[in-house]
This record gives C-alpha cells, structure tokens and sequence, in this order.
C-alpha cells in the first residue's frame, strides 16, 4: 500500500543545522497509481477549498504560500494542480520575473509587500523576495551593476546579504504576529532530473515553448545556486515561518506533499464560519418569511 504523506519530516527549522545536501530529492511513491494518485489528490483539494471558503468567510487570518525552486522542478505545475478549484475571490497568484524600472528604485522587499495577501485570502508567491538573496547570490552583478545601491553597502556583500536575512526574518515574524500564515516551500530537484527534464523539453515538440537557452547557461551555477538554497534556508527558517523542502524528482510525490502540507496549515489556523447574532437572525427569518409570501 501506498504511504500516506508525512509533511513534518520535511519541514524545518530543527534542532540540527539544514544541510541540503542531504535532504531527499525523491522518495518511496506515495501513491499506488495515477488513479490513486488523483483520488488522493483530490480529497485533499476539496479540503482546501473547504478550509479556504471559511478562511474567507471568517476573515481574520491571511495566508502566505512562497514556492521556490530550480528551473524545471515545477512550480507552476504544482501551483496549478493544487489549488485548482480554489474559489478565485479568496485566491491570489503573482508570478515574479525580472524586476521593473519601477521595481528597481524601490527596497528588495517592496514589489512582493505590495502583493501580501489581505485577511480572508490566500496569496501565492511564486519566486519571491528570496530571489534576492538566490539569483542576486549567484549573480552579483544584479546588485552591483543593476539594482544601484549605494556603494557603501557593496563594499561588504557578506554585510549585506546577512542585512537581507534579517530584513525578511522581521518581516516573516512581523506577518505572523498580524495573523498572516506564513508557508514557504522549497521544491528539492535532483541535478540529474533536471537534465532529463530539459532534454524531454528538447526532444518534444509541444514542450519547446518551455524551452530557453539560458536555463542551460543557469545550469551551470548549480553547485553556487544549491550553496545559496542552502543558506537562505538555513538563515530564515524559523518556528514562526518554517521552510518545507520538498522532494521534486517525482512530480505527484511532490503535489500530494505540498497539498498535505497546505491542509495541516490551514487546519492549524481552524478557520470558521461566522457565528450569526440575534439581529441576523431576525433578519434572515424576516428574509425567508418575504420569499415565501412571494407564493
């Protein structure tokens, strides 16, 4: 029999340093075919939808999903297979590419601040402000040639990547304290799954439009992009925002245990339908007593 999904062992802080390195990029299935699969997976979205529909109703906590990821270990796919149902009122999805203009002459942390989620919604991150403390890692130039800061802060870039870490741990603990759920995934892919995945986007004809030369040239900062995955876990996961890092070699092992987790979340939050006050409930009894009369 298939296992059933576990989201704590994937989940940190713990009480031994994050070492990504050994961490799992797969894992024994979780289900025992794709109709199980499905089954699964969909039990567990109409939780969702369910804890989601009183999320918004109750209106008192919001709730933050960052996902995170190499090329090709499938964010978007994930995002779409597990939220799909959602009811979109209550659901916000922002996809962050190359900053703008715009974007630049603001603080590292504005353009994602701007897209926090409101009480009763779930906002969905996909990239992030990690992304300044990850791409900018691995490509220096990003802070020095493009973002403009002033260069008494690129004297001393260990400073200030280590100022970053700080900023978006206060900013995580901030959110928390203000009710904003906080749930952050890593999507862990194996170097040798990403080959095989860029290949199949070579090979097939309805994939070459995922295709893009420089996925092979950022293939080439592997070992610095695990580096800096590694660190930035390691620096902001915390027990008011932890990160979930999990497998990304089997795409359905990956779905069901990010949906898992967002299940133990959200109950975790035990969101609820309002409670009615006697003058409601006058006027609902007034309501049905005028629809009846229509007869």
């Amino acid at each position: 029999m298939a296992n059933q999904p576990d989201p704590s062992a994937f989940k940190y802080p713990r009480k031994t340093a994050f070492k990504l390195g050994k961490a799992p990029t797969s894992i024994d299935k979780l289900y025992k075919n794709k109709l199980d699969y499905k089954e699964k997976l969909n039990v567990m979205r109409e939780e969702i939808h369910l804890l989601q529909e009183k999320l918004y109703a109750e209106n008192r906590h919001a709730v933050l999903v960052i996902f995170q990821a190499t090329d090709t270990a499938g964010k978007d796919g994930t995002i779409d297979h597990v939220f799909n149902g959602i009811d979109p009122h209550g659901l916000e999805v922002h996809a962050f590419k190359r900053p703008t203009s715009t974007e630049l002459d603001q603080d590292f942390l504005w353009r994602t601040t701007v897209a926090l989620p409101s009480r009763g919604k779930i906002a969905v991150h996909n990239r992030s402000h990690y992304e300044e403390v990850l791409a900018c890692r691995v490509h220096p130039d990003i802070i020095t040639d493009i973002q403009r800061l002033p260069l008494a802060l690129t004297k001393n870039m260990d400073k200030l990547y280590q100022g970053r870490f700080e900023s978006i741990r206060d900013q995580e603990k901030h959110l928390v304290r203000n009710g904003t759920r906080v749930i952050k995934f890593f999507l862990h892919l194996s170097k040798e799954e990403q080959r095989n995945r860029l290949l199949a986007r070579i090979d097939d004809p309805e994939k070459h439009w995922k295709y893009e030369p420089g996925d092979l040239k950022e293939r080439g900062y592997w070992d610095k992009y695990q580096k800096a995955y590694e660190e930035a876990i390691q620096e902001t996961a915390t027990e008011a925002a932890p990160w979930y890092v999990i497998p990304a070699d089997d795409k359905r092992n990956m779905r069901l245990l990010v949906a898992a987790v967002l299940c133990e979340e959200l109950r975790a939050l035990n969101p609820d339908w309002p409670k009615v006050n006697v003058v409601q409930l006058e006027a609902l009894a007034e309501g049905k007593k005028m629809l009846l009369a229509e007869d």
